[in-house]
């Protein structure tokens, strides 16, 4: 059998003094190779656990391990396995793409070479060739996001982590993410997605898990969770098994 790309057993979790999310006995596993989405409400928990799965939050109880790391014991042997997309942007509004991804390129050990080369590739992938070198503080939203997602990419990972990846872009740029997730997983790198948008979320995952309230309700392929649940598509399942209630 495959090493799972996680597995994560008996994980307890809270933050120290302050009410909202906690995880008491919280066990997931997700495949290597699948795209995999990890869906729920607001504060259901699902930016904590992407936070845990990321070694972001340390973790007191049970267990999270990446391709067979454990992320709590082995932060920087782990490092290099996988990416992270965060909502919020995480490059340097002052520099250009060409030199964020030199940036961040040289901070996953890169050497120049491979820099360079793997720089143009992504440029040209995600539409930003033309603009490589202006000041991304100018940069609409899609094109922000975008080189978000290529920094995240830049040392090619075997474990991509997303949590809402095309949060606020135009569909051109949606369209355009959407495809390069689905090719980068035929090249073998297992997803693991979070957003709001549900028709994006069924358009891209193959399995998923709805949490809420710190507790996995449903985790099985999409395909066999709508046959269950007697549904047409995610967003009724979702609300089905979550409520209609506000959420802040």
């Amino acid at each position: 059998m495959s090493i799972p790309a996680i597995a994560i057993r008996s994980l307890g979790f809270s933050y120290p003094r302050q009410e909202g999310i906690h995880f008491e006995e919280l066990n997931l596993e997700v495949p290597d190779g699948i795209r995999f989405g990890l869906l729920g409400p607001n504060g259901a928990g699902k930016t904590t656990l992407m936070k845990l799965m990321t070694g972001l939050l340390k973790y007191k109880k049970g267990s999270i391990r990446l391709l067979n790391h454990e992320i709590n014991d082995h932060p920087k042997s782990v490092n290099k396995l996988f990416g992270f997309v965060p909502q919020d942007y995480s490059f340097y509004s002052e520099l250009s793409p060409r030199e964020n991804l030199a940036f961040f390129g040289a901070w996953y050990g890169l050497s120049r070479t491979e820099i360079k080369k793997r720089s143009e590739e992504l440029l040209e992938v995600l539409g930003l060739t033309d603009v490589g070198d202006r000041f991304l503080g100018t940069f609409s939203g899609g094109m922000k996001r975008r080189v978000n997602l290529a920094i995240g990419v830049m040392h090619q990972p075997r474990v991509l982590f997303l949590d809402e990846p095309t949060v606020g872009v135009d569909v051109q740029s949606r369209h355009a993410i959407i495809h390069y997730l689905k090719g980068l997983n035929q090249l073998g790198t297992t997803l693991i997605y979070t957003s709001h948008q549900l028709e994006e979320a069924e358009e891209l995952c193959e399995k998923v898990a709805l949490i809420d309230d710190g507790k996995i309700i449903a985790h099985d392929h999409l395909a066999a969770l709508l046959k269950e649940h007697r549904q047409d598509g995610l967003e009724g399942l979702f609300l089905g098994l979550t409520g209609k209630r506000f959420r802040d």
